[in-house]
């Protein structure tokens, strides 16, 4: 059973306001995987890694000069559906919340998973972050 929307709407709030698209469908994970460039998924959660750990150091992240074309987001336990869906894209990896997975054309390049989070401070996660994003979103030499 989902959590109740009003519990989670502050936590999803965390990542739109930094301009992350919410996917709250299995449609909208797989119409946001076909965006061109590279994706940034994340998969939010209550727990507290989500909150003191993991959505600073996205933001953090998010501040650096290379960076995921795109950025989206599923709510764990509260956009079922729509998690399932995402975590199909991460191959070889199970379900894990929170996490943060770069993909290319639906692709993954990057998983970052909850026992990575767990470990760290918000520093160290922008820190990490922005080192996958300076190896995969660095444009494409044509």
């Amino acid at each position: 059973m989902p959590y109740p929307e009003y519990l989670i709407a502050p936590m999803r709030q965390e990542l739109t306001d930094l301009g992350a698209r919410e996917c709250r469908t299995p449609e909208d994970v797989d119409a946001v995987m076909k965006s061109p460039g590279v994706v940034m998924m994340v998969v939010n959660s209550v727990c507290g890694c989500a909150a003191a750990k993991a959505r600073p150091g996205i933001g953090m992240a998010l501040e650096h000069e290379a960076k995921p074309d795109v950025v989206a987001t599923v709510f764990a336990g509260g956009d079922v559906a729509a998690t399932e869906r995402a975590r199909q894209y991460f191959t070889g990896f199970p379900p894990s919340s929170p996490s943060v997975a770069l993909l290319r054309d639906g692709q993954l390049l990057y998983m970052m998973e909850r026992r990575d989070i767990e470990s760290r401070s918000a520093d160290m996660i922008a820190a990490q972050l922005t080192l996958a994003f300076d190896k995969h979103c660095a444009p494409v030499a044509k």
